[in-house]
């Protein structure tokens, strides 16, 4: 699949009013597109795309309106508001003051899978609603983004599943929404799948993973086996991966003589600073440290 860009937006971040400061363009991204920017106020219609929009006010209030003549509706939304758009239907929208946001566009094959349902799925038009989850979802995506490292590609894929599957579950208008809802969780993954799966992890501990891949190495759709791979081993799939290329580097520190920033990147860290982070955080040592002591 190729990367989820601005072209498959709804053509709001092409417009001259608005100024990005940080978008996902060239991360390789799937299935999201996330772009963060400042808005002048504006007034404008917008033809449907083919992704589903969440908007995360930064700060405000600030009143928006959505819709036209008798069918529009206006709101003053304070920071950490939501904007919700769902795809295939057209937008008019117009924004009262200077704000600042974070655009979240997911296809809605990704709301299917979590729904697990093979048609579209339909979200509720929202005006400042207030979710938490949501926020602090779209929050850690852009997180994710400030910070990028290609190794974190599968930990970005989880999240887009945590956002899609809270959109389905809170803000779907269809009974599509309520088979997520249900969280049908299933057993965990068996003993080949699991094999087969972190086979993969091992042999890929240098490249970027993406969710959907090691999904289709155990035959199941990204949700099932997010939910499966977590019941069999008590972690998010991009948690374990972490802990692997974690172990690998311990191991090779331990036994041989290799620079350590050359190990960082055998084992999927982005450069030595990054390994070290990680190791401080989950270790409570350093590469250095852990070298002098074997």
């Amino acid at each position: 699949m190729s990367e989820l860009g601005l072209l498959d937006t709804n053509g709001i971040l092409r417009q001259p009013w608005v100024a990005a400061e940080r978008t996902s363009a060239g991360l390789g991204w799937e299935s999201q597109y996330l772009s963060v920017q400042r808005e002048r106020p504006y007034g404008a219609s917008f033809a449907a795309a083919r992704t589903h929009l969440v908007i995360l006010h930064l700060d405000g209030p600030v009143t928006v309106r959505r819709g036209q003549g008798r069918l529009s509706r206006s709101r003053q939304i304070p920071a950490g508001g939501l904007f919700i758009h769902p795809a295939g239907r057209d937008l008019t929208v117009e924004l009262g003051g200077p704000l600042s946001t974070v655009h979240l566009y997911l296809t809605d094959d990704l709301l299917q899978d979590v729904a697990d349902v093979d048609r579209p799925v339909l979200l509720a038009e929202e005006l400042g609603t207030s979710d938490r989850l949501l926020e602090q979802l779209v929050l850690s995506m852009d997180e994710a983004l400030r910070g990028w490292e290609p190794t974190a590609r599968t930990y970005v894929d989880q999240l887009s599943s945590m956002v899609a599957a809270q959109l389905v579950r809170q803000h779907g208008s269809a009974p599509a929404g309520k088979a997520a809802a249900d969280g049908r969780s299933g057993g965990g993954l068996g003993d080949r799948q699991f094999a087969a799966v972190r086979s993969v992890m091992e042999e890929r501990l240098a490249d970027p993973v993406p969710l959907a891949e090691l999904a289709a190495t155990a035959g199941l759709s990204v949700s099932q086996f997010s939910r499966q791979f977590k019941a069999r081993t008590g972690q998010a799939p991009h948690r374990f991966l972490l802990g692997l290329r974690v172990d690998h580097a311990c191991r090779l520190l331990r036994t041989g003589t290799t620079p350590i920033a050359e190990i960082a990147l055998r084992c999927g860290f982005s450069h030595q600073e990054h390994l070290t982070r990680v190791m401080r955080a989950h270790l409570d040592t350093t590469p250095g440290a852990l070298r002098r002591g074997s």
